[in-house]
C-alpha cells in the first residue's frame, strides 16, 4: 500500500513546480554596456534619463523620443566610465575631507550653510549619500580632465599680443549665451561620409530655421558636451569663445542661427540665445605665498594637517623661515621653487576656499591649517594692490582668456579622441 503521507508531499511539490513555472520573471538590474574593463548597468541610464526628464518637467521643456534620450545617456556614461577607469589608473581618490571642502564651497557660493544644501537636497527627492558620491566621482573626473588637457594646452606670445591688440579695438562689454550643436566626424573620416556629415548639419539647421526647439534637437542629436544641457554653454564675451565661433557671433542679435562651421571635432551649429551687458568691477590683485601638502596613502589627512601646524609654530617662534619651509616641503612645484610665493594675482582665480582664505587675512598674516581640492594648506597674505592697465596686466588677461578658450576646445577633442580608443561593446538594449 502506498503511503498517504509521500502522496500528499509528491502533489506539494508538483503545484510548487507548477506556480514557479507559471510565475512572470522578475526585471533585474543588468549589465548594458561593457566599457574597457567597467560595465554600464541598466539602472545608471534610466537614472539619467530621469533626471533629464524630471529637469525639463520643471523647465517646461520639451524632450525628444526616449530612444534619442537613451543614446545620449549611453554616450555619457561611456565617457564617463573611461574618465573614472583613468582616475583609477592614475591614482586620484577624493576623500570624504576633500569632498566635505567641495560641498562647503559650494554652499558658500549658494550663501547657504551645507546643512541648508542637505536639505535642499533631500527636498528634491534624491539621498544625499548619492548626491555626495556623485559629487565625489565629478571631482575626480575634473581632476583627470585638469592633468590630461592642460599639457596640450600651448599659447605663444604672438597669440597673447594679437588678443591684446584686439581687445584694445574692441571696447564691447557684451556676453552672448550660446547655444551649440555639434555633428562630430571620425577621426580619419573619408571624405564619403563627412559630406553625409554636413548635410546632416545642413538639415538640422533647416529645422531650427523652420522653428524646431533648439534645445530639443540638441539633446537628441549633438554630440558636443553639454548635448542633455540643451547644448546651453553659457554667458561668455566674444574673447572667451572657441574663435571658431568669435568673429560670426560678433554683433550679431538673440535668436541668430549660425554654421554649419566646419572644425576638426565635425560640423557646428550656433544659436545666440540671449545677449547682455557686461558688468565692469574693479579688481584688486593680491601677493601670496602657501605651503601645500597633499594626503596620500601614507600621509593621512590628520597627519598633513599636523605637518603644516608644526611649521606655523616654527615659523612664529623664529626657528623656521616660511619661504624656505616652502621650497623644502611644499608640493605644489610652481610655486616651491620662488619659496612659496604665487605672484600677483586676482584672488577670484584660485579655488573657492582659498580665496575665502586670504579675504579674511590682513597684509603679513598666515591663515590656519585648511582644506581644498588639492590638499592641505597655509597661506600668507603678502601684499594688496589695486589692479592698473600695466602691460603685465593686460598680459595675465590675455592668457587667462586664451587658455580658457584653449583648454574648452581641447578637452572636447580629448574626450572624443578616448572615447574612440576606448573597447565598447552593448550587450543588451
Amino acid at each position: 500500500m502506498i503511503n498517504k503521507s509521500i502522496i500528499s508531499l509528491a502533489l506539494l511539490c508538483s503545484l510548487f513546480v507548477s506556480a514557479t513555472i507559471q510565475a512572470e520573471p522578475q526585471e533585474i538590474d543588468h549589465v548594458t554596456v561593457i566599457v574597457n574593463e567597467g560595465v554600464i548597468l541598466e539602472s545608471e541610464i534610466q537614472a539619467i534619463i530621469a533626471e533629464v526628464k524630471k529637469t525639463a518637467l520643471q523647465n517646461n521643456q520639451s524632450l525628444p523620443s526616449d530612444k534619442a534620450l537613451r543614446a545620449q545617456a549611453v554616450d555619457r556614461l561611456i565617457i564617463n566610465s573611461v574618465q573614472v577607469q583613468m582616475a583609477e589608473n592614475m591614482g586620484i581618490q577624493i576623500s570624504d575631507a576633500h569632498l566635505d571642502s567641495v560641498i562647503q564651497n559650494i554652499a558658500q557660493s549658494q550663501n547657504m550653510t551645507v546643512e541648508q544644501v542637505r536639505l535642499e537636497i533631500v527636498k528634491s527627492d534624491e539621498s544625499y549619500e548619492r548626491y555626495r558620491e556623485k559629487l565625489r566621482e565629478e571631482v575626480a573626473l575634473n581632476e583627470v580632465r585638469r592633468g590630461n588637457v592642460h599639457r596640450r594646452v600651448n599659447i605663444s606670445l604672438q597669440e597673447i599680443n594679437t588678443l591684446i591688440g584686439l581687445m584694445d579695438e574692441n571696447s564691447s562689454k557684451e556676453e552672448y549665451q550660446i547655444g551649440h550643436i555639434l555633428v562630430s566626424v571620425p577621426n580619419k573620416a573619408a571624405q564619403s561620409e563627412v559630406d553625409v556629415k554636413k548635410e546632416i548639419a545642413n538639415k538640422v539647421l533647416k529645422l531650427l530655421k523652420d522653428g524646431s526647439d533648439f534645445k530639443k534637437i540638441a539633446i537628441a542629436s549633438s554630440s558636443g558636451a553639454k548635448a542633455l544641457e540643451g547644448g546651453d554653454w553659457g554667458y561668455m564675451g566674444i574673447n572667451e569663445m572657441p574663435s571658431l565661433f568669435a568673429e560670426s557671433v560678433r554683433d550679431k542679435k538673440a535668436g541668430t542661427l549660425i554654421g554649419p562651421l566646419r572644425s576638426g571635432a565635425g560640423f557646428h551649429i550656433v544659436k545666440i540665445l540671449d545677449v547682455r551687458g557686461r558688468q565692469t568691477v574693479e579688481v584688486k590683485e593680491v601677493l601670496a605665498r602657501h605651503i601645500l601638502i597633499k594626503p596620500s596613502i601614507i600621509l593621512s589627512e590628520e597627519k598633513a594637517k599636523n605637518m603644516l601646524n608644526k611649521f606655523l609654530e616654527e615659523v612664529a617662534d623664529g626657528t623656521e623661515d616660511f619661504g624656505k619651509l616652502a621650497k623644502k616641503h611644499s608640493e605644489d612645484p610652481g610655486s616651491a621653487l620662488k619659496n612659496g610665493e604665487l605672484g600677483w594675482a586676482n584672488p577670484d582665480i584660485y579655488a573657492p576656499k582659498f580665496k575665502e582664505q586670504l579675504a579674511s587675512l590682513k597684509v603679513g598674516e598666515y591663515s590656519k591649517p585648511f582644506r581644498s581640492q588639492f590638499g592641505w594648506h597655509v597661506v600668507q597674505l603678502m601684499e594688496e594692490r589695486t589692479a592698473d592697465a600695466t602691460a603685465k596686466s593686460k598680459q595675465d588677461q590675455a592668457y587667462q582668456i586664451l587658455y580658457k578658450r584653449k583648454f574648452a576646445e581641447e578637452a572636447e577633442n580629448w574626450l572624443r579622441e578616448i572615447r574612440d580608443q576606448a573597447y565598447i561593446e552593448v550587450i543588451a538594449e
